[in-house]
């Protein structure tokens, strides 16, 4: 997927309109609202860095939170400026407009190498419409568009796609890493290539398993979605674990490509249940492991696989020259049910000959809170997107930028 980047034009003195994911973690502190987790701000700074170096003018919009075209003070990117100043070692000025006469001053009065961030794009109504004046506007303060947020790049929104109708348009550094893992290294990947898939419905990943069903050697199934598997190729009841008859022909069909295709498809052979389960309050109820191919008893529920799936699957993943990792084992959030996940990323990270790429979402908080993250050879910042990725879909963001 070759696109232009910011390596292959000039920017010297240009203004840099760039799109960044500073939709960061806030809590409120003595009346200040302060920043929990600033993984996302560091993710972007070899770009920010590199533009600095070369002499643009940058400016910077995000979305932060959910503020529905409302101005929400809780939801104001204002504490993500002094933080990033920090991270960077040069000021970085604040405008509390996102568009319009205050913001294009202040765009303009920057100097080379000097930083603006505007304030959150979705205190516009018109952000996520992809309104074509707000990315007017958003074009009106620039000469370049750069989309460094591949987290919102699934996302046809005036800040992540509209503004490109306006302005030329390339990917910054995080974004052309993201596309290398997520899509170049996976077109031809050294075998063989191990898939790990996990998550609550079938239905939410069917179309990556289709997709990586014609490029995996393995395939290995986890979570919430394996007890339909189980249940298809087992035979076994699965009591109150997660399921819909609907969801059978999906796995069905899944299980007949990979026969046809000659892809190993691995199943859990064993489970955590329990008898009571309150994902609210993070608490289960009795557990105990069933043995090898066991059914789930009525009135119990898988929410973890079991020894022997980890046995199995970590066979399988110290023989990959490629593992890709979208999706939990088990309901991780909870602690005794995390043991299959953690396990899994440790099997993971043990494989230090493998090319090993986290795919987003719940993977990467598992393998962050498992302590291995330093251990992997990438890990995706986009949730959403990494997995429309996965499906084949073309991505707006990405669509809008400059071939190479």
């Amino acid at each position: 997927m070759p696109k232009k980047t910011i390596r292959d034009i000039d920017l010297s003195n240009k203004r840099v309109l760039v799109r960044v994911d500073f939709n960061v973690p806030l809590d409120e502190k003595d009346g200040q609202m302060v920043i929990t987790d600033a993984t996302r701000i560091q993710e972007t700074l070899p770009t920010l860095q590199a533009l600095i170096a070369a002499g643009a003018k940058v400016i910077l919009c995000s979305h932060l939170g959910r503020p529905k075209g409302q101005r929400d003070p809780k939801q104001s990117l204002a504490p993500v400026a002094p933080a990033l100043s920090e991270l960077l070692g040069v000021p970085v000025e604040f405008s509390e407009e996102t568009t319009g006469p205050v913001a294009l001053a202040k765009a303009m009065a920057l100097p080379a190498g000097g930083v603006l961030l505007l304030e959150n794009t979705r205190f516009h109504a018109g952000e996520e419409k992809n309104d074509p004046e707000l990315a007017k506007g958003l074009a009106e303060l620039a000469e370049v568009f750069v989309n460094d947020a591949f987290g919102s790049a699934h996302r046809a929104h005036s800040s992540t796609a509209g503004v490109a109708d306006y302005l030329p348009a390339v990917s910054g550094l995080l974004m052309e890493k993201e596309l290398t893992y997520l899509h170049d290294e996976l077109e031809n990947p050294e075998r063989p290539f191990v898939v790990i898939l996990g998550g609550a419905k079938v239905n939410d990943k069917i179309e990556v398993i289709n997709r990586l069903l014609e490029k995996a050697d393995t395939i290995i199934i986890g979570g919430g979605m394996a007890y339909t598997f189980r249940k298809l190729v087992q035979g076994i009841t699965i009591g109150k674990s997660l399921y819909k008859p609907e969801w059978e022909p999906i796995a069905q069909a899944a299980i007949d490509k990979a026969k046809a295709r000659g892809v190993n498809l691995l199943i859990p052979v064993d489970a955590m249940i329990t008898d009571a389960f309150d994902f609210d309050a993070k608490k289960l109820g009795n557990t105990k492991y069933t043995g090898v191919n066991e059914s789930i008893p009525d009135g119990w529920e898988g929410v973890d696989i079991g020894p022997e799936s980890v046995k199995l699957f970590a066979a399988e993943i110290a023989k990959a020259k490629t593992v890709i990792w979208n999706g939990p084992m088990g309901v991780f959030e909870i602690q005794e049910s995390s043991k299959g996940s953690f396990d899994v990323a440790a099997a993971i990270a043990e494989n230090t000959s493998a090319k090993t790429i986290i795919g987003g979402g719940d993977s990467v908080k598992a393998v962050k809170k498992a302590k291995l993250a330093d251990k992997m050879t990438f890990i995706s910042t986009g949730g959403g997107a990494s997995l429309e990725l996965l499906e084949g879909k073309v991505l707006p963001g990405v669509a809008c930028l400059q071939e190479k």
